[in-house]
């Protein structure tokens, strides 16, 4: 007896007595071999007369019952189909027009969640990086300009070995420039440097936000008075010739902005460190992961192959311990003077988990290898 018979064989438990037998049985059956049949017609493949047959003749027969030969033949015109049309099947044409929309739903609100997630903090840490940087830089150079303004004009104030000749010539409480130093250059060093001083001030106050205002304002109190805040900013005017106390004046502002600027970066560079270290790097490989289905969605549904896979969330899981894992490193060097930042590896992690996973298990059989060759073989006595 053929697999076939065996099978009608099998499912035949109810008959009529007159060879025929209850269709329910193989509606499913008739159904998908309709499907592809009508699949192969729309693609312009050529079907063997005896499959079409077969399927037409068990349409036909369905109302008064199926005997053993036409559920035999439909079977076997299922099978050839099946075969013919790989790897397009009947579940793949049905899932392609009734269960592709919840899966393509499922897939856009996790990728528009995770993008309300990434596109903000993203945006964040690379602005706060920005600002924070130019704050340091504003710092290193206002420190040098507080260097060089305290070294001209320390011997103006009684210091050094030049306190008794300077201090000679001081009249109405004032002290000039020491000799051999340009009063323009010091103005104009105080200017820059009362420049930078605002510089610093501005960008804390930026930066500050980021972190809801995390960092206590020295000069809190006197925000709201414009006229205050210039004097404590600006520098006085006129400028008169006391260029040593207005040096002092401006080191000692510059002490609490460098002090409000610092304490903001740190704030900074703790809290969004932290998310583009640690979370981040998850996101951005649960995204690349959404890319990936959402590619392989498409293709699919091109192809009609689409079928909803249970595998689609420990993909997920697997590409956030990926992302977890990417964020323990600072760099990847792609080749020399080239290099990915963790981010877009983390991306790149997510969208081809199994590459990942490949570079990781060669990585600790590289490991291995290198421990075996270190280990001296033992000595023949």
């Amino acid at each position: 007896m053929s697999p076939v018979s065996e099978s009608v064989h099998d499912h035949s438990t109810k008959s009529d007595g007159a060879g025929h037998i209850e269709s329910a049985r193989y509606a499913e059956a008739l159904e998908d071999a309709e499907r592809l049949l009508k699949y192969a017609a729309e693609i312009g493949t050529e079907v063997d007369s005896k499959i079409r047959d077969g399927v037409l003749a068990a349409r036909a027969a369905g109302a008064e019952g199926w005997d053993e030969t036409t559920i035999a033949n439909l079977l076997e015109s299922l099978t050839k189909l099946a075969a013919k049309l790989r790897p397009v099947t009947a579940d793949s044409l049905k899932a392609s027009g009734r269960d592709s929309h919840p899966t393509l739903r499922i897939y856009w609100v996790v990728a528009i969640s995770l993008a309300i997630f990434i596109v903000p903090f993203s945006v964040a840490s690379f602005v706060t990086s920005a600002i924070s940087d130019a704050i340091k830089k504003d710092i290193t150079a206002a420190n040098e300009l507080a260097v060089r303004l305290n070294g001209q004009l320390a011997s103006s104030q009684g210091q050094g070995p030049a306190r008794q000749p300077v201090a000679s010539t001081a009249q109405n409480g004032t002290t000039p420039v020491p000799p051999g130093i340009s009063r323009t250059d010091v103005v104009t060093e105080l200017q820059t440097f009362a420049s930078t001083i605002r510089s610093i001030d501005s960008r804390a106050r930026q930066l500050d936000l980021f972190i809801l205002k995390g960092v206590k304002d020295p000069f809190a109190d006197i925000r709201g008075n414009p006229v205050e805040l210039k004097k404590k900013l600006q520098l006085p005017v006129p400028l008169g010739d006391d260029l040593a106390g207005v040096s002092n004046d401006r080191i000692q502002v510059y002490q609490d902005v460098r002090y409000l600027g610092q304490s903001v970066v740190d704030a900074v560079s703790v809290f969004y460190g932290a998310i583009t270290t640690c979370i981040l790097p998850v996101l951005y490989a649960l995204l690349g992961t959404c890319a990936y289905l959402l590619r392989s969605y498409e293709q699919e549904m091109r192809s009609r192959t689409f079928l909803p896979s249970h595998a689609d969330f420990p993909r997920f899981m697997i590409a956030a311990i990926a992302g977890a894992v990417v964020g323990l490193f600072n760099n990847f060097t792609i080749s020399q003077g080239a290099s990915i930042p963790p981010l877009a590896i983390a991306f790149l992690v997510g969208y081809a988990v199994d590459v990942f996973f490949s570079f990781l298990e060669g990585l600790i059989q590289a490991f291995t290898k290198n421990k075996s060759a270190a280990v001296p073989a033992p000595r023949v006595p």
